[in-house]
């Protein structure tokens, strides 16, 4: 989910795409292109809420508060709901990123894999992170990049396969269709290192705010686990159906663009919220 629950998040998005006006673009000029549609100048906040479904379980919902400020590269995410957890707390600086947890008054240092609450997202996925220092394209045996024009439903799109160029990623390869006419990401497909399918993003709808693109409903699916596979019978046939039952729906909300206090990006902060 790498750079885009990041657009999810705070992800301003300009119009107008790459594109050379004679055949494909090149993937890392789109790189560089989303790379910028999601820079934040300033410091955005909003109200997140993530929805759980998991195989043999009821839904979880959750509810967080979230912080950016890009230009430190940091972000504060702090649970509202459910009383359970509220008031903790996930919080990134610069190169550390820590999980806060309110019963015990305690920090633990994660890595970018970890999990938020059990959900699809990863504490990676929030932080901002350049595409075109973490990716190039995927080449086809001849050499040339692996870029498409495909028909994603009624949309026009770009497909580009991307392969990491530094190990620190969370996936290794992803798979990105974004519109040819405004570059806005609308479904990322992240690969493990064996090849395997781990997981699909769906962007659905964005929102205009200051003349800037805020993605502001999306779905997340876990491809690796969760999938059930059962024959059924159809018009007489025998017929094999998958069913992909863990994902998680997210949905954003009260989008801010004032200036958030720099004192909120600080441990002492989510102390201070447990008092």
């Amino acid at each position: 989910m790498k750079s885009v629950i990041t657009a999810l998040l705070a992800a301003a998005m300009f119009l107008g795409a790459v594109s050379t006006g004679f055949g494909l673009p090149k993937v890392n000029d789109l790189l560089k292109k989303l790379d910028d549609l999601q820079t934040v100048r300033g410091d955005t906040s909003a109200k997140i809420n993530l929805t759980q479904n998991k195989q043999g379980q009821l839904p979880k919902a959750y509810e967080f508060v979230n912080y950016r400020r890009d230009a430190l590269d940091a972000f504060l995410m702090v649970i509202t709901a459910p009383d359970l957890e509220k008031g903790n707390g996930y919080l990134k600086v610069g190169d550390d990123m820590w999980l806060y947890r309110r019963n015990t008054r305690t920090f633990q240092h994660i890595n970018r894999d970890e999990s938020i609450e059990g959900t699809d997202a990863k504490a990676g996925d929030f932080e901002r992170r350049k595409l075109a220092d973490l990716y190039t394209a995927a080449t086809n045996a001849d050499g040339s990049e692996k870029i498409s024009e495909e028909m994603l439903g009624k949309v026009p799109v770009y497909k580009i396969d991307l392969i990491e160029k530094v190990n620190d990623v969370t996936y290794p390869r992803q798979v990105y269709w974004v519109e040819r006419d405004t570059t806005l990401p609308r479904k990322v497909q992240s690969y493990s290192l064996s090849g395997a399918l781990m997981q699909t993003g769906y962007y659905f709808k964005y929102t205009i705010i200051d003349g800037k693109y805020y993605l502001i409903n999306g779905m997340f699916v876990d491809e690796f686990e969760g999938l059930t596979v059962s024959n059924v019978m159809k018009n007489g046939v025998q017929t094999t159906v998958t069913n992909k039952e863990n994902k998680t729906i997210l949905s954003i909300s009260d989008i801010s663009t004032k200036p958030v206090d720099p004192a909120v990006f600080t441990k002492a902060y989510l102390e201070n919220l447990s008092k």
